[in-house]
């Protein structure tokens, strides 16, 4: 079985939320008996490198290390001043002007060697792909480390993709998940199913599949497992732990109970807790990661004025449940 060849006891991972997760939250939920993970997509390799390091002085059990697959924005000056003079009023609510220019501050796995070669000088254990896969090269040489290969799936086609790849198992990720949906091609139609039907849907494919969305109890954790799934992968019931880099902003905004997906934040669906862009047309919006840029640098001036409503704080449906506590307390609480 999968997990008894990474060497975890409880059939939950924690997920690997760029920006959230630490080396003692990772580290924390390895310690305890889970599968601790680090999202390090919006990190270069030297600074990935020394969090997979600073994780390893903490547990010796395998973690994982998520990576994103995603195509480099195809830039369009016009779209992107467009969206940028949208902004501009909410700038001007705190005296502030957009930037003159959106960034791109995502750099895709298959353009960073350095990583690569990181992944495979390190070896975490476990390596994750979001939003596709990279080359077979690439998936040829973290293999050749050693390294257990997981793709996230949010359909049929994205999956039967993993399992051609040859990789070790799939994350089927359910519409109720915070953060970012794994599409592979934005541009397809996604079908938008929820977690227990999209395991329905890849339970004969012949690889094991790791649960995501919407999973916040012990409860939750078992109706997974008894629909086919090996694991739980619990995100936002982690959010509020104290080993996580959430900000009292985000974890205050847990109890509302409201998320919504948008492209309005970042340019690829994500959900997250409603918020003063959420809720607009997000038709216009840039191509990921470019409004981003934009977004953060919004909420930077709002937040010193004393507003946290434009905070880009993913979080799946059910995140008022949340219940604060160690990550071990959570993950006990998580346990079948």
């Amino acid at each position: 079985m999968l997990f008894e060849r990474i060497g975890i006891s409880v059939p939950v991972v924690q997920a690997p939320m760029a920006g959230i997760t630490t080396p003692a939250l990772a580290a924390a939920v390895a310690n305890a008996g889970g599968l601790g993970s680090l999202g390090v997509a919006a990190m270069d390799a030297t600074r990935a490198g020394e969090e997979v390091r600073q994780t390893r002085a903490m547990t010796s059990a395998p973690i994982n290390v998520n990576v994103f697959c995603h195509r480099p924005p195809q830039r369009d000056d016009a779209k992107e001043q467009a969206w940028l003079d949208a902004l501009a009023p909410d700038f001007a609510r705190f005296g502030a002007a957009p930037p003159e220019r959106l960034t791109d501050g995502y750099r895709p796995f298959a353009d960073d060697p350095d990583m690569l070669r990181m992944l495979i000088e390190e070896k975490p254990g476990v390596v994750s792909f979001h939003f596709g896969l990279p080359d077979p090269a690439m998936i040829a040489a973290l293999r050749g480390s050693g390294a257990v290969l997981l793709g996230s799936a949010t359909c049929l086609a994205d999956a039967l993709k993993i399992r051609d790849a040859g990789l070790d198992g799939i994350v089927a990720q359910g519409w109720q998940a915070g953060g970012h949906r794994g599409v592979f091609d934005e541009g397809s139609p996604d079908d938008r199913l929820e977690t227990l039907d999209l395991l329905a849907a890849l339970k004969d494919l012949g690889l094991p599949l790791i649960a995501a969305g919407g999973i916040m109890t012990r409860e939750d954790v078992r109706a997974v497992l008894d629909a086919g799934a090996i694991a739980a992968q619990c995100g936002t019931v982690f959010l509020v732990a104290e080993e996580a880099g959430t900000s009292a902003p985000h974890r205050a905004g847990l109890t509302s109970g409201r998320t919504r997906m948008t492209r309005a934040i970042s340019g690829r669906p994500a959900r997250g807790l409603e918020n003063i862009i959420s809720s607009r047309d997000d038709s216009a919006a840039p191509d990921y990661p470019l409004p981003y840029s934009a977004l953060k640098a919004l909420h930077g001036v709002a937040l010193k004025a004393g507003e946290s409503g434009y905070g880009p704080f993913w979080a799946g449906t059910g995140c008022a449940q949340a219940k604060p506590g160690t990550a071990a307390e959570i993950l006990a609480r998580l346990a079948p």
